[in-house]
């Protein structure tokens, strides 16, 4: 067994130098621990697998099923197994058995108790939390106060409310809390709604409502055909227009529609989701996008510029960004790195690269940003820093870039904290402030405020962006 240092420094090469995929031999089997993220894979007969959480006080199940949902995704190098999802490959080391944990029963026992929930909790932000330094976090002090708000008898309201609380308190931008349906009737009970301001009128956007209303005004000829998240078309006779509105959403899930309407589409879809292993489905999501690109690429070759908004586009998975964006880079290229909280330190640097295209647009590309820019988008935004030919425009984005690790709590909550730190090619860190802009057009961080801003004023966002392209021709501006 590797020394952890000398396994941090593996772990580098190996995402660097994206290794062939070995067939999956008998040495598969076995118990494997990821480095970084929590994980246990357990893999018997060469047929089965099942992922467990761990901490270091938790041992939870997790997915589980034969080993053929994974074929594709798992290789190895020498002694370490790798696992790749999305953009991102996950190194696993041997271990020589499931840590005692995962077969105590007495877990069982304690998942509806409050303080182990929370204390399941808090040791996972203890161990992958990143932004702890970044945010001026002392975890010691927090840890004290917010347990101290609770007992055994606690209900779970108050369990719901001191976790929300707490991950409010790290400001970590990706974090998330999902409880039951119980307890969110619990919630209805308790909490007041916010009153509205007096004589509050002003009306409240959706960002795929301005997305459209924006898409609507501005193209000057519609191009779009067979998608809903990918629009496009000509904004003026020489620069052709791309809006996306999201980097989710284009997997063909072979949803029930009895299941839509039950439901509704999008919580459908993530339900259907959830039923396969995460690799597979953002495999799906690419194949997806790709097949839309390949029209929008198509229909404008020609143009003398392309100008791309991700505007109003929250996220979604990084490697739907890495595959619209690939239309755009003549070859493999190095875009962002990343390194992933493990334990008290990092993994060494880890590259992340866009394979690029065999026939890509390199003539001037301008991407529309905004503080409503997020995730999985902003994996967008910092990739154009590395590519010539694209200048940003508008503003910066809203500084949420890390992956969040989704994990379950031991009464089956879910949530998610950001392990992860995203950087350019220069080392250079966006969290909390956004991937800035060569051409700034000073938008409100303010979600409606900025929303309201373009809707009243369509006429003038189109001649803002024109006249943003126009001043960089000009001055030439160099990336940022």
């Amino acid at each position: 067994m590797k020394s952890t240092i000398a396994i941090l420094s593996l772990i580098a090469l190996l995402f660097s130098s994206c290794t062939t995929k070995s067939k999956q031999p008998e040495t598969l089997n076995g118990t494997w621990k990821s480095v970084g993220s929590g994980w246990i894979l357990q893999i018997n007969d060469s047929s089965r697998y099942a992922f467990y959480d761990v901490t270091a006080i938790s041992c939870l199940p997790g997915r589980e099923g034969p080993l053929e949902e994974l074929s594709g995704f798992l290789s190895l190098n020498q002694d370490t197994l790798l696992l790749q999802k999305g953009v991102i490959t996950y190194a696993f080391i041997r271990t020589d058995n499931l840590p005692d944990l995962c077969s105590q029963t007495s877990i069982e026992e304690d998942s509806s108790n409050p303080i182990y929930n929370f204390e399941v909790f808090a040791e996972t932000v203890k161990e992958h939390y990143a932004f702890m330094d970044l945010n001026k976090i002392n975890w010691k002090t927090l840890y004290v106060a917010q347990k101290e708000k609770l007992n055994e008898h606690s209900s779970p309201a108050d369990l719901y409310l001191v976790i929300e609380e707490t991950l409010e308190k790290l400001n970590d931008n990706h974090a998330y809390l999902e409880g039951d349906e119980a307890v969110y009737s619990e919630l209805e009970k308790i909490r007041v709604p916010e009153p509205k301001a007096e004589g509050e009128t002003l009306p409240e956007y959706g960002d795929f409502q301005v997305a459209d209303m924006v898409t609507k005004h501005h193209l000057q000829e519609e191009m779009t055909r067979d998608s809903w998240l990918i629009q496009w078309g000509k904004l003026t006779n020489t620069i052709g227009y791309i809006q996306v509105k999201s980097m989710w959403l284009f997997a063909d899930m072979q949803i029930p529609e009895t299941l839509i309407n039950e439901i509704g589409y999008v919580d459908a879809y993530v339900e259907t989701r959830h039923k396969m292993f995460e690799g597979r489905y953002i495999e799906k999501e690419v194949e997806g996008v790709r097949n839309i690109m390949n029209l929008v690429m198509n229909d404008l070759e020609e143009m003398e510029a392309i100008v791309i908004d991700v505007r109003f586009n929250g996220g979604g998975q990084d490697a739907v960004s890495f595959e619209i964006l690939s239309r755009f880079i003549p070859g493999r290229q190095q875009v962002a790195n990343q390194q992933i909280r493990y334990g008290i330190r990092f993994t060494d640097v880890l590259p992340l690269y866009i394979e690029g295209s065999a026939d890509p647009f390199t003539k001037p590309t301008y991407v529309l940003t905004s503080p409503q820019t997020g995730s999985a988008a902003e994996a967008f935004s910092i990739a154009t820093m590395a590519i010539d030919p694209i200048n940003r425009i508008g503003s910066a984005t809203l500084g949420a870039i890390s992956t969040a690790l989704e994990k379950k709590l031991p009464n089956g909550w879910t949530f998610s904290i950001s392990n992860e730190i995203y950087m350019d090619n220069a080392g250079n860190k966006y969290e909390n402030t956004g991937i800035p802009v060569d051409f700034e057009l000073n938008y409100s961080r303010d979600r409606q405020t900025f929303f309201r801003s373009v809707v009243n004023d369509l006429k003038g966002d189109k001649q803002d962006i024109l006249n943003a392209i126009e001043s960089l021709k000009e001055k030439n501006v160099p990336k940022k």
